[in-house]
């Protein structure tokens, strides 16, 4: 999931309260000001995620607190024998906001239509189903998928191979159901209104747990005046910032929310038809960089690609560097490839070339120079950049990845050579036989060191450059929204949020800034 760059400076945390119930009234939540991707196929900003987490629904949802799989559509499921075939069983009383009964056949529909739509980032995460992959890159029909609706509350799906975090995958919004109705939704919300300013959710009546929905609306307000959203919540008109808020001008810290993502930071190249295609020259480059000074600015520094998670097998990561040795290696890859070393090599750096961002290009700049390498830099704006990636013939990227669930796999299926996440190019068989390898395993121990050997091969072909795992940063008012938790994956699913009984005084907002 692609992560916006919002930075807050913090000074304090406390912990979140949440008192007994009140009467219902509107969440309104200031989110990032940019423009909207409604499709859960093609969406890939947290900003969309968030949202649809209202809208949309599939067989499984997240848990508010840890985001494991809870059922949802889903009522109960088996696993057969040799753990390739999953039957579904569906609630007999889900249905979409405009009443109709959801049925295992727009639970297949809804997948069909994912493996089907082009250019969806997360469609591949369903090539463990048999015949998924072929039809994804058309080389099959849909008949070959092995998606079988046996009566309106009965799927069926046949795997490749066992495939035991099936569920945490299927939280995600992009295999949510979707009806043939634009105007129906399966989540605990419909879409009231949307605009370039404001998006109304109200709630689905018809939604199998409306009962527990406890907010009769969200407003999402758009904006990125940090100043303006501020005081707004200081003057109690916004519940909850999503981050983009000047943290220094609210006045109770303590609604500051802060935590650790489980997500990434970092650089990584385009394998293209050109000289840093080749390891050899991208190892010289690696060993040019001063990490220090790469990473100053960033509250946590990255040394990894994927962010330690507890059992994880500890990893070779990427800190080291010595500037005479990346002359030598650059020197014997010049050598084996025929180059003088005095021909200047250019390598296109493709960014959004600002702030953090300009920094980190100025020092790879300053790093490479030496090596003969002239860094050029190439710019658009924030909104077309990561949809410009595959098209873009330069040869450096920057991405900020939030695993879409708490596995390595979030990660690693970036890189795998037939995702549909992957926009690097990189193809690596060993790297890949592993991923496979470890999808076949139960253990999650054992399918660790299976994903941590194929990370090692990643940064061992000095295809990405890690730089930093970001902080969640998130004004919230517990005093009176409850169900709001801090979570590794920076997703609060709406349907648990509630309104508390409001404090006996709040602090005047005497001061406009």
């Amino acid at each position: 999931m692609k992560k916006f760059f919002a930075v807050l400076f913090l000074s304090c945390v406390a912990a979140a309260v949440f008192p007994q119930e009140m009467p219902e009234r509107e969440v309104v939540i200031c989110a990032p000001l940019h423009v909207y991707d409604m499709n859960p196929h093609t969406a890939a900003f947290t900003a969309e995620a968030q949202l649809f987490t209202g809208l949309y629904e599939g067989l499984f949802s997240y848990d508010p607190v840890n985001l494991a799989p809870l059922p949802a559509i889903c009522s109960s499921y088996k696993i057969s024998r040799d753990r390739k075939r999953w039957t579904f069983f569906l609630r007999n009383d889900a249905k979409f906001s405009d009443g109709t009964l959801i049925t295992a056949h727009d639970v297949k529909n809804s997948w069909l239509a994912l493996l089907a739509t082009p250019n969806a980032p997360f469609a591949s995460l369903l090539d463990c189903i048999s015949g998924a992959s072929d039809f994804r890159q058309g080389n099959a029909t849909e008949q070959d998928v092995r998606i079988e609706a046996r009566d309106d509350f009965t799927l069926v799906v046949h795997l490749n191979e066992p495939t035991g975090h099936l569920p945490n995958i299927l939280c995600h919004h992009s295999f949510s159901v979707i009806s043939k109705n634009q105007n129906a939704y399966s989540g605990a919300f419909f879409l009231k209104s949307a605009d370039s300013s404001e998006i109304v959710l109200e709630k689905n009546e018809f939604y199998w747990d409306s009962q527990n929905v406890k907010i009769p609306a969200v407003r999402f307000t758009l904006s990125d005046d940090y100043t303006e959203n501020s005081y707004r919540f200081n003057n109690a008109e916004i519940d909850w910032i999503m981050g983009n808020a000047d943290a220094s001008k609210i006045i109770d810290k303590s609604k500051i929310l802060v935590g650790t993502e489980f997500g990434t930071v970092y650089l990584f190249f385009k394998i293209q038809n050109n000289i840093w295609a080749k390891k050899e020259f991208r190892d010289a480059l690696l060993e040019a960089i001063p990490y220090d000074k790469l990473r100053a600015k960033f509250n946590i520094k990255a040394e990894t690609f994927i962010y330690p998670l507890p059992g994880y097998p500890e990893i070779s990561g990427i800190s080291d560097y010595d500037e005479n040795d990346a002359l030598k290696l650059m020197e014997a890859a010049r050598a084996e490839n025929g180059i003088s070393k005095d021909e200047r090599l250019t390598l296109l750096f493709a960014t959004t070339g600002e702030g953090i961002l300009a920094d980190c290009a100025q020092i790879l700049k300053e790093a490479w120079a030496p090596l003969g390498v002239d860094l050029k830099i190439q710019t658009t704006t924030f909104e077309r950049y990561n949809a410009s990636i595959p098209a873009w013939n330069a040869d450096l990227f920057h991405y900020s990845w939030i695993g879409d669930f708490a596995d390595p796999l979030a990660f690693l299926e970036l890189f795998r050579g037939d995702s549909s996440l992957n926009v690097s190019g990189f193809k690596n068989q060993e790297f890949d036989s592993l991923l496979k390898e470890a999808s076949k395993i139960d253990s999650i121990s054992e399918r660790y060191k299976l994903m941590a050997a194929a990370e090692q091969i990643l940064l061992n072909e000095s295809v990405v450059i890690p730089v930093s795992h970001p902080v969640s940063a998130h004004i919230v008012n517990t005093d009176e929204i409850g169900g709001w938790k801090v979570n590794g994956l920076d997703i609060h699913p709406l349907k648990y949020l509630y309104i508390t009984k409001p404090p006996f005084s709040k602090v005047p907002n005497l001061v406009r800034y």
